[in-house]
């Protein structure tokens, strides 16, 4: 509410690390030099939020209680603030980084991908904040190309298991596996010969083998799948598609092209999975033909898949789109922006950005005992 914030409406108008995020970065893609933003003051508030464990609420209370519960993207949340406003290593309002990154360790699962918290299932979206909040941190190596870089992550094996549980997202099933079941009920007298599937622009993508045609209507998802057991030969002229999806035996989703596709690219990997095939399922299976996209084939388009259909053709470098910063989620020209205003410190990690270099790695500036990881779970017990 800003000026118009008084006694009897602050209750309801705490601001928020969400909020704050978005602000700065849509003031970064519009070019704004931040100057009218309160940087220590938010930088304090900031710091206010972090909890024992490492993790970010979302709000402070009048009273200066942390509010909202733990979440993996508050703490992205943290770190893009803190890259955003500057903050130097040295720099007396800066949050607790080895906790996060306590925190981050613990939240990678035996999958390899991350969870929202320690004991929980691995999910693309958790495994992108985790990341790029590492990478704005400065603790991710700057030669990830390599695998050795990852020697003490805390080890190799962890780190290509997270490659292999990114590139393994990538899926050309269209629906959840209860509703794909209830769409198999063929008599058991015809043998499906001929398949016609439609995506919401009406494109058509038959096998060679049919003799039979299910017509589906235009905006309207896949109604037919083929039993397991017949044999199908797709064609060159066929296309071919993939969308990439958020969790194990789930359905491809247009936004996890940005979170799955974009922990990828952090980690200069995005040329591991069927990037053509990709493009395929956002163009021809979720790409609305009013415009947008939707979450699922058939779907009406929103604002959110639109943005991260966008995003995710934009990190595959569509030669229509501005080259994409994966992980900020903004244009690397609104980054370079950020990097050449004035308040910004030698201090701050702006050189591992221009010249690839980086101040640290995930482990080795971050080595927890097991006593002091125990003690973290057992804080985050008792506050829950």
């Amino acid at each position: 509410m800003g000026e118009r914030r008084i006694k009897e409406n602050e209750y309801w108008d705490p601001a928020n690390i969400a909020a704050t995020y978005f602000a700065l970065t849509s003031l970064a893609v519009l070019g704004d030099n931040l100057g009218r933003v309160r940087r220590k003051e938010c930088l304090r508030w900031l710091k206010q939020l972090q909890l024992q464990d490492g993790t970010f609420g979302e709000a402070l209370s009048l009273g200066g209680e942390v509010r909202g519960e733990r979440d993996m993207r508050f703490c992205y949340c943290a770190a893009a603030i803190r890259w955003i406003l500057g903050v130097g290593d040295r720099e007396a309002d800066d949050i607790d980084v080895d906790g996060m990154m306590w925190f981050f360790e613990a939240s990678q699962t035996y999958e390899g991908g991350f969870a929202n918290g320690p004991f929980h299932e691995a999910q693309a979206g958790w495994t992108y904040c985790a990341l790029s909040a590492m990478f704005l941190l400065g603790k991710l190596p700057s030669d990830s190309r390599s695998m050795q870089a990852f020697d003490t992550w805390p080890s190799a094996q962890s780190f290509e298991r997270l490659l292999g549980w990114l590139v393994s997202r990538q899926t050309s099933l269209l629906l959840e596996e209860e509703e794909q079941e209830e769409e198999e009920e063929v008599d058991d007298g015809l043998m499906p010969t001929e398949i016609e599937f439609k995506s919401p622009l009406g494109v058509s993508m038959r096998n060679r083998s049919a003799e039979i045609e299910i017509e589906i209507a235009s905006c309207v998802p896949p109604e037919y799948f083929l039993p397991e057991e017949v044999d199908i030969e797709l064609s060159d002229s066929d296309v071919q598609f993939a969308g990439l999806t958020g969790r194990c035996n789930k359905p491809a989703d247009t936004c996890y092209t940005f979170w799955a596709g974009g922990s990828l690219a952090i980690l200069n990997k995005l040329q591991l999975i069927d990037q053509e095939a990709l493009r395929q399922y956002l163009f021809m299976m979720t790409q609305h033909q009013i415009g947008g996209f939707g979450k699922l084939p058939g779907d009406p388009p929103d604002i959110m898949h639109s943005c991260l259909g966008l995003t995710g053709l934009a990190g595959m470098g569509h030669p229509d789109l501005k080259a994409l910063d994966p992980s900020l989620c903004i244009s690397v020209e609104a980054r370079q922006r950020v990097e050449r205003l004035p308040f910004r410190s030698l201090e701050t990690h702006d050189e591992r950005f221009t010249d690839g270099s980086s101040k640290g790695n995930l482990h080795t500036d971050t080595i927890s005992t097991a006593g002091s990881a125990m003690e973290r779970l057992d804080i985050a017990a008792e506050e829950t």
